[in-house]
């Protein structure tokens, strides 16, 4: 499995505007659970540092931009997400942490599951232990 996994979506537009559709088990691989939202978020103060037992999900930065770096215990690469039209796979056992918000950032996030805090792994020496 590829550490970074991109998704790209559909874009349908005309001169009103433009619309992307995200369907669960369509162009989204799996059934969406729960979908939540980050905005207002500082520049200089990173999110995430954890990684999830259980749990998919696609990030999508649907204004504004940010980075994310991902991490499968054996490799680790920064991705940039600056598009409505593309969505970030982020699989079980991938530790991410979002840096770096534009002022204007949205970043959306659709979930394969309900929140459950015993499906996430939040030190990252733990994590490096469940993934060798």
């Amino acid at each position: 499995m590829s550490l970074i996994q991109w998704i790209d979506f559909k874009e349908i537009g005309d001169h009103r505007g433009n619309l992307v559709a995200l369907e669960g088990n369509r162009n989204i691989p799996f059934d969406i659970k729960r979908v939540y939202y980050l905005y207002g978020l500082q520049p200089d103060l990173p999110r995430g540092f954890h990684a999830h037992r259980e749990l998919v999900q696609v990030a999508v930065c649907i204004n504004g931009q940010c980075d994310i770096l991902m991490d499968n215990g054996h490799s680790k690469q920064t991705v940039r997400l600056d598009s409505p039209t593309k969505g970030l796979l982020v699989n079980v056992m991938q530790w991410h942490e979002m840096s770096n918000f534009s002022e204007d950032c949205v970043l959306m996030v659709l979930a394969s599951d309900a929140y459950d805090e015993s499906d996430y792994i939040r030190d990252y020496e733990d994590f490096l232990e469940q993934t060798k």
